[in-house]
């Protein structure tokens, strides 16, 4: 099992030049990857929030063999050739350390969507996130993108250069129970089930996830744990990476650098 450093960009971590010497510490505590939220706000009493896209550039800087991501990101509000260039830039820029972390997001938690006149329509939300990733995984190769859909449209366009390794990894989250993310996550490289609190949870996806497959070699499933919870039995169950689970209203950069310091509980 891998394991990972996941925080929101929030209060005292939204200083981007922070956040790139904690993944630099973290590098050299042995963590596997740092990974990032994606959010425009939160509820209060969160009042200061920063970009994950631009933090991850100064990481992806700091670092060198540590996997770098959005973890997730609501790309149906992107524009998807925007991040296209964004995330081939990126993992370039990283050496190819880049896992693409995507989801429907919820409206629930910030009201992101509704005070910025975004789909509150998950089902559209649903249709708008497998274009942007059929658009992406088309640009990815390198060969011109000839995209007709209902959302969006790329007529005859190219995209290079390509991602280092030809294509940056995709991890598609869902909350547990729900079946469609694990069978949108089947065509990916992993699955981030949200909200656990059971290996079970991790157990019966891992299970659709092999049986749609046909073998989870070389495929990923992530959870997200508290610091101190044991992680033993959500391998057991199938998962590949831990991430740290904190709560984003409490959190502080003391606690990130005491978290960072004391190193991975393999």
């Amino acid at each position: 099992m891998k394991f990972a450093v996941w925080i929101p960009l929030f209060d005292e971590l939204s200083d981007p030049l922070e956040v790139a010497r904690l993944a630099a510490a973290a590098e050299e505590a042995g963590w596997d990857g740092f990974f990032l939220w994606d959010q425009l706000w939160w509820r209060a009493p969160i009042r200061e929030v920063s970009d994950p896209w631009i933090t991850m550039s100064a990481m992806a800087t700091a670092t060198e063999r540590l996997w770098i991501g959005p973890m997730v990101s609501p790309i149906a509000r992107r524009r998807p050739t925007k991040l296209l260039r964004e995330t081939t830039t990126l993992d370039r820029l990283s050496g190819g350390r880049l896992i693409l972390g995507v989801g429907l997001g919820s409206d629930r938690f910030a009201q992101e969507y509704s005070k910025t006149g975004e789909e509150l329509d998950d089902r559209v939300r649903a249709e708008r996130l497998d274009e942007t990733l059929d658009i992406l995984a088309a640009g990815w190769t390198g060969e011109p993108v000839r995209h007709h859909g209902r959302h969006y449209l790329v007529d005859d366009g190219q995209f290079l250069p390509r991602p280092v390794n030809g294509r940056v990894p995709v991890w598609v989250a869902g909350f547990p129970g729900k079946a469609k993310p694990v069978q949108r996550a089947a065509r990916y490289d992993g699955f981030f089930p949200v909200n656990l609190t059971s290996p079970e949870q991790v157990a019966e996806p891992a299970a659709v996830l092999r049986s749609v497959r046909g073998s989870l070699d070389g495929y990923d499933i992530a959870v997200a744990l508290e610091p101190a919870a044991d992680p033993r039995p959500y391998a057991e169950a199938g998962a590949t990476w831990c991430l740290t689970d904190t709560d984003p209203e409490t959190l502080r950069l003391a606690d990130v650098r005491a978290l960072v310091a004391a190193g991975p509980s393999r």
